[in-house]
């Protein structure tokens, strides 16, 4: 299983220790901006389902092209 937490910097070393020591953890810091992209992935893919289910209309290709 995977967990994505967030955690105030001044008191994430301390809980990354305790994460390290267990020994059925890997414990890893990413960016801050690689939370953010995980996040919009998350979120694409959510919005991609609710399509799939007829629960969310979709946009034309083109109508997103045209935004840009």
């Amino acid at each position: 299983m995977r967990v994505l937490l967030e955690i105030k910097d001044n008191k994430a070393v301390h809980l990354m220790e305790v994460l390290k020591s267990l020994p059925y953890v890997k414990a890893k810091t990413i960016s801050e901006e690689k939370a953010l992209l995980i996040e919009d992935i998350k979120e694409a893919v959510e919005n991609l389902n609710l399509v799939k289910q007829n629960k969310l209309k979709a946009k034309p290709a083109k109508e997103l092209l045209n935004e840009l």
